[in-house]
């Protein structure tokens, strides 16, 4: 026998009767603390079971407790007699049964999971935001009825180029998150890079049978202010007289003379684009989300030259945007349906195609970001195109297009504008130009009616994401040779129906914009500028003098009109051929009669100098 034989054989001896009792005593006490342990392990684990269970379904809600509860397993790991001695006591029997009352609490709470599937699948959540957060992160906000079924628990945020009727084949999503009746949803926005999403719409998706389904309207982003590094929203002014003025006048002093507080001014794409030769104004280069743009330098200096004039004598600057470049030598910033047939001095800005969008934003911002500061002058308000409506004059796009998709082009060039300009200058005004042919209903009519165009103009843009637009309108007469607007006449009256929009009813385009559809995401009325408007001289000097005070006691006493431009400063050679001799001046420089009114109408001797016209108006005050 080996010794560790004899040595166990030792310990198998008899056990005296001591021995016996304090062996059973043992035996006892480790019963109930093997009992006592499994009590406190069938408890702990109940416990991270249950929390277990809350954050498996309610993960989502709040993503922090994922993170918490695998903390907790993973530095909890302790021996059972320890267990028992730090965690079972009345708090912790407490959290299972609160625990408890929130699982069940929660799953009462839980939305409805819901079968869609046909049309209604389109509209069952709701965007109700697109905004740009800080951190230059995209927020969207989504709210539905109930958690739609699918695949599994997500919603998908995709992202839609401005240019895409809708998503591509094999398109896949920007971002995900789970679903719920009400979440947010993030996205990077990728400033400054060929990929930028501040133009883009975003949707979201469910994933059913393997497919991507959209199950939201699409909407843009509606708060591109927040990018801004500028607030310039112009000077304050005595009153709303502005004017067209004549750039040939810059050095003297007519303009503080006249007393002007704002102009109107215009770009034309064709001036300022490509190369100069001029040595002393070298062509300025601008690089754009990675791709080279060319400005004249000699072009651009004289705008830089005016504008910083007009700055330095606080007149406030509205830039009109024009597309007149030449569809052969700037094809990217003329819609694909507008390149040819052209009998329209301007067309159809492009925001039809990826080098349409990168073009005009391009531009948008050189401009926004050159006349947001001191050092070039300070433009304070932008109008994209001139009388919109005006298809065959002014805004090419080819016979037979619907105002449906005519609308739906504008609204979309207007967009890349609106959100480039003020990501630079949040305080600009930014505005859609119409003209005064309200609601003629002519079936023979190339153009598009103002009121038609608005209402389809105001519902995308509510639709799609809302922004603040403002309307710049031109209530000419009708005629526009009849300098007296005030006579009466067929096509013009005070309703919603008539046919043209003057001086003498302009406060039907007023009125109709207190319309909820039209209001501000504030609840306030629209900005409205009248930025374009004059009265001839052809049938004599005191009629056009009357005309425009007239004209401008009226836009002074509606309070939904913003500022008033008279068109123009200086008579032009191809409108006096038209019977149009507008100006404040003649082409010679010589003053009108209207170049006192002009100056005084807005003075404490204003309604003594324009006294003269009470009686031409027929009237016995001024309104």
């Amino acid at each position: 026998m080996s010794p560790q034989d004899k040595k166990k054989k030792k310990r198998r001896r008899k056990p005296t009767g001591e021995e016996i009792v304090k062996s059973r005593n043992r035996l006892l006490a480790g019963r109930d603390l093997a009992f006592l342990r499994i009590i406190a392990v069938s408890v702990l684990c109940g416990l991270v079971l249950t929390a277990a269970t809350v954050i498996y379904i309610f993960r989502f809600r709040n993503p922090a407790v994922t993170e918490q509860s695998v903390e907790f397993t993973e530095q909890k790991k302790l021996p059972d007699a320890q267990v028992a001695r730090e965690y079972l006591h009345e708090g912790i029997l407490d959290g299972i049964n609160s625990a408890g009352r929130g699982v069940c609490e929660a799953l009462n709470a839980r939305p409805e999971e819901i079968e869609i599937s046909g049309e209604e699948m389109k509209t069952f959540a709701s965007i109700d935001s697109v905004r740009i957060a800080d951190g230059g992160t995209i927020s969207v906000s989504v709210t539905a009825p109930g958690l739609p079924a699918s695949d599994d628990k997500y919603y998908y945020l995709f992202e839609e180029k401005i240019w895409q009727d809708e998503l591509e084949d094999g398109q896949e999503p920007v971002s995900r998150a789970y679903k719920d009746a009400s979440l947010t949803i993030t996205a990077d926005l990728n400033r400054g890079s060929a990929d930028s999403r501040l133009f883009s719409r975003f949707s979201v998706a469910v994933r059913i049978d393997g497919q991507y389904r959209v199950v939201s309207h699409a909407k843009y982003v509606e708060n591109p202010e927040a990018l801004a590094s500028v607030s310039y929203g112009g000077v304050a002014h005595t009153s709303k007289k502005g004017l067209l003025i004549d750039p040939n006048r810059a050095s003297g002093s007519e303009w503080d003379d006249l007393g002007v507080q704002y102009c109107t001014y215009n770009f034309p794409m064709a001036h300022i684009l490509g190369p100069t030769t001029n040595a002393a104004y070298p062509t300025i280069n601008y690089t754009y989300h990675g791709k080279n743009y060319q400005f004249n330098g000699a072009h651009i200096h004289q705008y830089d030259y005016l504008f910083s004039i007009l700055t330095r004598k606080k007149i406030d600057i509205t830039a009109i945007l024009l597309d007149d470049a030449s569809p052969s030598a700037y094809p990217a910033f003329t819609h694909p349906s507008a390149r040819s047939g052209s009998t329209a001095p301007y067309y159809m800005f492009n925001a039809a195609t990826p080098d349409g969008v990168e073009a005009l934003g391009a531009v948008a911002t050189f401009l926004a970001n050159r006349y947001s500061g001191s050092d070039h002058g300070r433009v304070q308000n932008w109008i994209v195109g001139n009388e919109v409506n005006a298809r065959k004059e002014w805004n090419y796009m080819p016979a037979g297009t619907s105002l449906d998709t005519f609308t739906a082009a504008y609204a979309k060039a207007y967009r890349v504008f609106y959100n480039a300009i003020k990501s630079v200058n949040s305080a600009a005004g930014v505005y859609i130009c119409l003209d005064q042919q309200w609601d003629r209903n002519k079936s023979n009519n190339p153009d598009y009616d103002a009121r038609d165009l608005l209402d389809l103009f105001a519902a995308d843009v509510r639709a799609c994401g809302d922004i603040d637009w403002g309307l710049a309108f031109h209530p000419y007469s009708c005629p526009l040779t009849q300098a007296a607007f005030w006579k009466a006449n067929k096509l013009v009256n005070k309703t919603a129906g008539t046919s043209f929009v003057t001086m003498d009813n302009i406060g039907v385009v007023t009125d109709y914009l207190h319309q909820e559809q039209f209001l501000m995401r504030n609840g306030q009325v629209r900005s409205v500028i009248l930025s374009e408007q004059g009265y001839t001289s052809t049938a004599g000097q005191e009629l056009q003098a009357a005309a425009f005070a007239y004209a401008y006691k009226i836009a002074a006493a509606n309070p939904d009109i913003d500022i008033f431009i008279y068109s123009r400063e200086t008579d032009h050679a191809v409108e006096i051929a038209q019977s149009l001799a507008l100006g404040l001046t003649t082409t010679g420089g010589g003053h009108k009669r209207i170049y006192d009114v002009y100056k005084h109408i807005d003075k404490a001797d204003g309604n003594d100098v324009a006294a003269f016209a009470l009686g031409i108006i027929g009237i016995s005050s001024w309104p």
